[in-house]
């Protein structure tokens, strides 16, 4: 099993010491999520709280509190007197069924939800996309996480939105977003997938169906294709 060098090499919350706020295990978490979604933490590798707890100058309870949210979320596994490892990347198998759901649901969910939509929700809606805060910060991990959150919970209020439970939470379960994400640390995935969501964004707020239920089709389909290299 690989063990991982978690030496921190730059100042923030995606590396070195943890700056102490109001939530330190939330900090923690954001900080190890950055590192996951990042790579600097590879699929299947060895978490040891110690290193953990060294890098981040913290004690071993808000990391373990961290991680317990982390094998929530199925980015962490746990197994009992081992301990903890990043969880392996997801086949090309899942891979390709994961997409295969997501463009039988999500582009139909995109065109219900557009009937349900006023400025409230559509406000959400262009916060979630990501879109306004797109080149904000410098730390190239830190926003490769934070996209990674903002498209699952663009996604997931479609859904709300689409009000129909059994679907989001089919979803929700599969925890998509975060594991092909995790495929490739590349800016491309996020700005071309920011540029897709501002199309999403235009049909909403046409209240133009047809061209939401198109424009998710076409930004899943891309996202596939962006993804799929990992594989190679």
């Amino acid at each position: 099993m690989q063990n991982v060098d978690l030496t921190a090499d730059k100042e923030g919350p995606a590396s070195g010491r943890i700056q102490r706020a109001n939530s330190l295990a939330g900090d923690v978490y954001e900080a190890i999520f950055a590192q996951l979604m990042s790579l600097k933490i590879p699929p299947g590798s060895r978490i040891t709280v110690d290193n953990l707890v060294r890098e981040f100058d913290v004690s071993h309870t808000p990391i373990r509190e961290a991680l317990g949210r982390l094998e929530g979320e199925g980015l962490v596994v746990k197994t009992h007197l081992i301990g903890y490892r990043a969880a392996p990347q997801i086949t090309r198998r899942r891979f390709d069924e994961l997409y295969e759901l997501r463009l039988l649901l999500e582009p139909a969910a995109a065109a219900k939800a557009t009937a349900a939509l006023d400025e409230e929700r559509l406000a959400v809606l262009q916060e979630a996309a990501g879109v306004m805060a797109r080149r904000v910060g410098k730390d190239e991990r830190l926003r490769y996480s934070n996209f990674a959150r903002q498209d699952a919970i663009f996604h997931d209020k479609i859904m709300e939105f689409a009000q129909n439970e059994l679907i989001r939470e089919t979803l929700n379960h599969q925890h998509t977003h975060f594991h092909i994400f995790r495929l490739m640390y590349h800016s491309r995935v996020t700005e071309e997938a920011l540029d897709e969501h501002e199309a999403i964004l235009a049909a909403f707020a046409a209240g133009d169906a047809h061209a939401a239920r198109k424009a998710m089709k076409v930004h899943i389909e891309n996202s596939r294709d962006r993804l799929l290299p990992a594989f190679e």
